[in-house]
């Protein structure tokens, strides 16, 4: 897997990472993400999937609703957010690979309520790896990394590769939260982690 690290330390950029990697090799990362998805899953129980977690820093700035801002997030709305996440980068770098730039959101999130169950999850981290590695496939043999994708203004522009990497980069962001919701789980239950 890619260390993102220097990214977040603002050592490096996503176009830096990107130097010297191609459509073979994002779908390899992918597969890698999604492995480590499923494996963060490995003995997590129905009732961990919507166990609320204790998570004082919860503020999600983005939230649809005002009253979920603040609310922490289940192990099946990390995995569904994180799925979304990804497809979106995958979609715009699609288009970015055709040689179009696109000028507005290509997200659907699955409800985080209906994420309940384990199998729930894991299906959903399989269709987003299927989903993903389609698009990858739909590449032309010679994708346009020059057309650039703009997120905001002043802020620089990503090819296909970068924009690809950004939705990795998010689904590395919230491995850690997985980790610690499925411990607290565990740990509600009396498991050892």
């Amino acid at each position: 897997m890619l260390d993102f690290e220097p990214v977040r330390r603002k050592e490096k950029t996503l176009a830096d990472l990107a130097q010297g990697l191609g459509r073979d090799d994002l779908a390899r990362l992918t597969r890698e993400m999604v492995d480590t998805q499923l494996g963060l899953l490995e003995g997590v129980e129905d009732d961990d999937v919507v166990f609320v977690p204790d998570d004082p820093e919860a503020n999600d700035t983005f939230a649809a609703d005002a009253a979920d801002v603040d609310l922490a997030w289940t192990l099946g709305h990390v995995v569904v957010h994180e799925a979304a996440s990804s497809e979106e980068a995958a979609a715009h770098a699609l288009s970015l690979a055709r040689g179009v730039v696109p000028h507005e959101r290509s997200r659907y999130e699955v409800p985080w309520e209906e994420a309940r169950t384990v199998d729930f999850c894991r299906a959903r981290l399989r269709e987003s790896l299927r989903m993903r590695l389609a698009m990858l496939d739909a590449w032309p043999d010679q994708p346009h990394l020059e057309t650039l994708y703009v997120a905001a203004e002043g802020v620089p522009g990503r090819n296909a590769i970068a924009r690809f990497l950004g939705g990795l980069m998010h689904d590395d962001s919230h491995l850690e939260q997985m980790r610690k919701v499925a411990a607290q789980a565990r740990a509600a239950r009396g498991v050892a982690a």
